[in-house]
């Protein structure tokens, strides 16, 4: 956690129920105990991912309304966490507060007592968290080892639903529009205003990803972002809907062409709508993921959805995942079914490869560039071939029901949450719920929160790093010719000179 732009703290609804249990007493009075944490460096934003709880053991801690600690509480969990390569959290309880919380003097005392010692033995920042008693609210800042404080922007607790508290100091909360009357209605101000402050990205604006993004900014988010990094083709214009013949035949980005429509469509005060013209399997594409609260998976390639698939695990971003699948006839004489599925990817649902929805072989073979590759596509069996049927009628059920678990993930109606994996058949009419878990091997659910150590899935993208640079020298081609600066006429340049020569006999 060096030098950011921003902080953030994440943990799972485990850990926060484990420090819960500790920190909130039948007596009502303030405790305290210590946590380990990783890591997890984005681009602009830095999130220390809480991991594991380290209780005082007799005589490290005392209770009298105030709870104090002990230096070698401090140093047994700091050596604790350095042999891990972590950093370490103090926690404390405000038992009767409410809302992000500030510190007293003696609290702030406490911590920045630590900082040095903390920083020299396991080479991270000290965190420091309040857990306010009455609803239940983290706020958190790290310290540098001089002593200096820098707060956190949220904090986030995700389990069935996400939990996010907000420091309105770094994040104000945003004044409720005209345009948002009926959306507000449905769940109230307070919700809109954490809704609102959310961080969403949108991986491939396609079909489904474009959608999401137009209707994440109409619901007045106000920071929707893209990524992407193929052009919109003729093709492509009977599912992007929005898009233009025009941007087609000019070659425009997709995600040039999703900021313009989710511009057209938001609703917030101060939209801010950004393009990534970078592929996911990029390193800084996954950087720039980091950055976000939740990220809606909308690809249909194995190995973008493998990288997706793990940062849900490691870095503790709920990816929301979806897909369609159309089954036609072989003769192209109709369909026979279509199947649509969507998911949150999280800890405590099972990942992508405990459902089927990735091979591992395949996720290989995407990245060597074999998908690409159309004798090797024919002679490699027909689990490979990517399917082209898409319709845009269809397309919108997936995005609704993505949306429809962003909304029970964040608003969580009736205190319920997300509800897992759902499937829609298209013939029957059947909405079911596979019953999926988590296999005993998953490396995902053992690598949970383990951020900047984790395993690296991302490569060079030879197709991003060509579609930029086609799009680059398309632009330098189209780019008018500088034209020189016209020279004097004759007549101009002579009287020029004498007047000059004059001015050097006034003035030599």
């Amino acid at each position: 956690m060096t030098s950011p732009t921003r902080l953030s703290v994440a943990m799972t609804d485990q850990t926060d129920l484990a420090l819960r249990a500790h920190l909130l007493r039948d007596d009502e009075q303030e405790d305290i105990c210590l946590a380990t944490y990783k890591p997890s460096t984005g681009k602009t934003r830095t999130t220390g991912l809480l991991r594991t709880v380290v209780l005082p053991h007799d005589g490290e801690r005392e209770v009298h309304g105030n709870a104090s600690f002990t230096g070698d509480y401090v140093l047994r969990a700091a050596t604790q966490a350095a042999a891990n390569g972590e950093g370490i959290a103090i926690l404390h309880s405000h038992p009767h507060g409410g809302g992000w919380q500030r510190m007293s003097t003696f609290d702030t005392d406490a911590e920045q007592s630590y900082a040095y010692l903390a920083h020299a033995i396991t080479g991270l920042p000290l965190l420091g968290l309040t857990l306010a008693g009455d609803d239940l609210t983290w706020s958190a800042r790290a310290w540098n080892p001089d002593g200096t404080v820098l707060w956190c922007e949220n904090t986030r607790v995700l389990g069935r639903n996400l939990r996010v508290a907000w420091n309105d100091d770094l994040r104000p909360r945003p004044a409720v529009q005209d345009t948002q009357s009926r959306t507000v209605s449905a769940w109230g101000d307070d919700t809109q205003a954490d809704l609102a402050r959310l961080r969403v990205l949108v991986v491939g604006p396609g079909s489904v990803g474009l959608d999401i993004a137009q209707r994440l900014a109409a619901t007045g988010i106000e920071h929707v972002a893209v990524m992407d990094f193929d052009d919109v083709e003729i093709p492509n214009l009977d599912r992007l809907i929005g898009a233009t013949r025009d941007d087609a035949e000019q070659h425009r980005s997709k995600t040039e062409v999703a900021v313009r429509l989710m511009r057209q469509a938001a609703t917030a005060q101060h939209p801010d709508m950004t393009e990534h013209d970078l592929s996911i399997c990029e390193l800084a594409g996954q950087q720039a993921a980091l950055d976000y609260d939740v990220i809606f998976s909308c690809v249909d390639r194995p190995w973008p959805r493998a990288v997706l698939n793990a940062l849900a695990y490691t870095d503790l971003i709920p990816v929301i995942d979806g897909g369609i699948g159309i089954d036609a006839f072989n003769d192209g004489t109709g369909m026979r079914n279509a199947t649509w599925r969507t998911h949150v990817l999280r800890p405590g649902r099972p990942c992508m490869l405990c459902t089927s929805q990735l091979d591992p072989a395949d996720i290989m073979i995407d990245k060597d560039g074999l998908l690409d590759d159309p004798t090797y596509i024919a002679g490699a069996g027909t689990h490979l071939h990517t399917q082209r049927q898409n319709v845009a009628a269809l397309a919108a059920s997936v995005s609704a029901s993505q949306l429809s678990q962003f909304i029970s993930l964040t608003v969580a109606p009736s205190d319920e949450g997300e509800t897992g994996p759902v499937r829609f058949s298209l013939t029957t009419g059947e909405l079911d719920h596979p019953p999926y878990t988590s296999k005993a091997q998953c490396p995902w659910e053992a690598a949970v929160a383990v951020g900047d150590e984790r395993l690296n899935l991302t490569g060079p993208h030879p197709a991003a790093e060509q579609a930029r640079a086609a799009r680059a020298a398309r632009a330098a081609a189209a780019a008018p010719e500088p034209t020189a600066p016209a020279s004097p006429a004759p007549g101009l340049l002579r009287r020029a000179v004498r007047l000059a020569a004059r001015l050097l006999r006034r003035h030599p």
